[in-house]
């Protein structure tokens, strides 16, 4: 019965979950420091948007290290789930407007 437990746990904790995780903060610094984490976590989009292919694991982490910089009344990040990231295929973004262009140099936020 344990062997099956760590079995699914190994199993869950392996794959990963494709995120956008994008953010709303309302002071510099506290944008600074979300920005700034959320580096270790995925690919820079856009101005306050990331993509993440994350663990459960990953992913708890994640929101923990967040929490713990924003103001829970006033600030707000939200998880959208893509789904497994094995097997999605390419990564497809359109626009409108502005054309998307990657982003291969850091982002400075001051």
């Amino acid at each position: 019965m344990l062997d099956d437990f760590h079995a699914t746990y190994e199993v869950q904790n392996k794959m990963r979950i494709s995120y956008l995780i994008c953010y709303d903060i309302c002071d510099d610094k506290r944008l600074r420091k979300v920005f700034q984490t959320m580096r270790n976590y995925g690919d820079h989009l856009q101005y306050s948007v990331f993509e993440c292919q994350l663990t459960a694991t990953d992913l708890a982490r994640c929101r923990s290290d967040l929490a713990a910089i924003i103001h829970h009344d006033e600030d707000q990040v939200l998880f959208v789930s893509l789904g497994p990231a094995e097997g999605r295929g390419d990564r497809v973004i359109t626009a409108l407007g502005k054309p998307y262009t990657a982003i291969d140099a850091p982002c400075i936020v001051v």
